[in-house]
Formats: structure tokens, C-alpha cells, sequence
């Protein structure tokens, strides 16, 4: 549907005028960053929880030789630290962001614009993903200046893998969102994805540090292969075979979550 441009006064002026796709994503993000900036919940997990969980995991990984992984402490912590901001920030949130703009049938009103389903997804998400980014990028800084780490030695594997994480986990969430009925149940519908990923995508534990046949089944997890790819940035410890087959199932990931999510979303309420 295109906008009528109004003359002054107030009558359509017989022109239309169609917004490009920046505008009306820059719009709608504008609009979801308000109120999550609103919702003081929400940006508490989003900005006190990943760095309350990295302390956290400092403490634990003590008991933990890992050594076997290639990584110290601080660098396991920094490296789990980073999968559990995307996480929270992206997927924890988009859940209930979805959730709550479908009962308020603000999906449904914005399908009857000119904008996409698609700009619609992106632009709900465009607030958390910006948020995650910037959050990455501080923990990354404050890893090199404060924990006293080198540098990423592939920043180029680091930024696939944060890229392929934020697809995985906006597409899941939009996928989860369908079948969460309130934004209070959001907190319960997201728990398998946090707890899979903490336990076996190598937030909490190292996947290299786990038996074989455990390990076998936790490459295929959604997060795990962003967060070799992660990892791998940081560390520079992967060969060629491991990193292509990581980045092959996350993107597996994120076509199979796409294809879900264009089959099964919901535009109107659970009612």
C-alpha cells in the first residue's frame, strides 16, 4: 500500500509516495529500540545478565582443565560470555518482542502497509541485534584491555560466526514466538534453547573437553556451529575441515529455522 502525501490542508494531494526498504526498517527499529528501552526487565537481561554470567563462569572454569581446549580462563570466559549475550539479548528478547507485538496486533496492522513480512521480522529485530553487536564488540575491547588476552587472531572467523549466530537465533525465536502464547510464558518457551546451548554448544563447557559420542551429537546443535567459528576467531586453533563443517550447519540452521518460520509464524493472536 503506498503513503498519500498530504497537501496543507489535509487532503490527498493525488500523488503517492513510496517509502525505499532502509526507510521503513530504520522506522520500524526506531519504534521496537523505544520500547525496549522502555521495557526495564528486558534491558536488564540485556545489559546486566551477560556480564553477571561471564563473572559467573570465571568462577566455574577453575575446576576445568583447559588446557585440552587451547584456551585459558579468561579466554573460555570471554568466549562463552560472547555466546550467552547473543543468547539473551537476540533471542530471549525477539521471543517476547514478537510474542507481545502479535496480542497487541501490531503484526497485523503493519501487514496491511507497503513493508514486507520479511522488513517486518528484520525490523523487530533490528534493536536487539544492534544491541547485541555493540555489546560484542565492548566485551571484545575490555578482554584485550582489562583481561590483558590477545587479540582475536581471526577477526574475519569472529565476525562469521557472531553473523551466523545472530541469523540462527533471530529465525529460532521468530519460530519459538509461534508457539508461546503470552510474553509471560516467553520465559519458560525459551528455556530449551538456553539450556541445549549453555550445556552443549560449548558456552559453559568446551565441546572438546566432552566423551566422543556426547560430543558427536552436540556439533549438531543450532549454536554450536557459530560458536566454533567464534572460538576459532579468538583462538586460531581450527583447521579448514572443522571450521567448514561448522559453518555448514549453521547455516543448515538458519534454512531450516527460515523455512519453519515462513510455514508456521503467526501474524494473529493465540486466542
Amino acid at each position: 500500500m503506498a503513503a498519500t502525501v498530504l497537501d496543507g490542508s489535509g487532503t490527498g494531494a493525488g500523488t503517492a509516495r513510496r517509502t525505499t526498504v532502509a526507510q521503513r526498517l530504520t522506522a520500524l527499529g526506531r519504534a521496537e529500540l523505544i520500547l525496549l528501552l522502555r521495557n526495564r526487565t528486558a534491558l536488564f537481561m540485556a545489559l546486566a545478565m551477560p556480564l553477571a554470567l561471564v563473572l559467573t563462569m570465571q568462577a566455574s572454569l577453575k575446576e576445568m582443565d583447559l588446557g585440552k581446549a587451547g584456551m585459558s580462563i579468561a579466554e573460555a570466559a570471554v568466549i562463552g560470555g560472547t555466546g550467552f549475550i547473543l543468547l539473551l539479548v537476540v533471542h530471549v528478547n525477539l521471543v517476547s518482542a514478537y510474542v507481545a507485538r502479535r496480542e497487541e496486533l501490531v503484526l497485523k496492522r503493519l501487514r496491511t502497509g507497503e513493508i514486507s513480512d520479511r522488513e517486518i521480522l528484520a525490523g523487530t529485530a533490528l534493536p536487539s541485534v544492534g544491541l547485541a553487536l555493540a555489546q560484542v564488540g565492548l566485551l571484545l575491547v575490555a578482554a584485550v584491555v582489562f583481561l590483558d588476552l590477545r587479540a582475536p587472531q581471526r577477526p574475519d572467523l569472529l565476525l562469521a560466526g557472531v553473523v551466523l549466530a545472530l541469523a540462527v537465533l533471530a529465525s529460532l525465536a521468530a519460530l519459538i514466538s509461534a508457539w508461546t502464547r503470552t510474553v509471560e510464558s516467553s520465559q519458560l518457551t525459551v528455556m530449551p534453547m538456553l539450556m541445549i546451548s549453555s550445556i552443549g554448544s560449548g558456552l559453559f563447557v568446551p565441546v572438546e573437553l566432552m566423551p566422543d559420542n556426547i560430543r558427536a551429537v552436540a556439533e549438531l546443535l543450532p549454536m554450536t556451529g557459530a560458536m566454533t567459528l567464534i572460538r576459532d576467531g579468538w583462538l586460531g586453533v581450527s583447521d579448514g575441515k572443522d571450521l567448514l563443517g561448522a559453518a555448514l550447519t549453521a547455516l543448515a540452521w538458519v534454512a531450516l529455522s527460515v523455512f519453519a518460520v515462513n510455514r508456521w509464524f503467526r501474524w494473529e493472536p493465540r486466542r
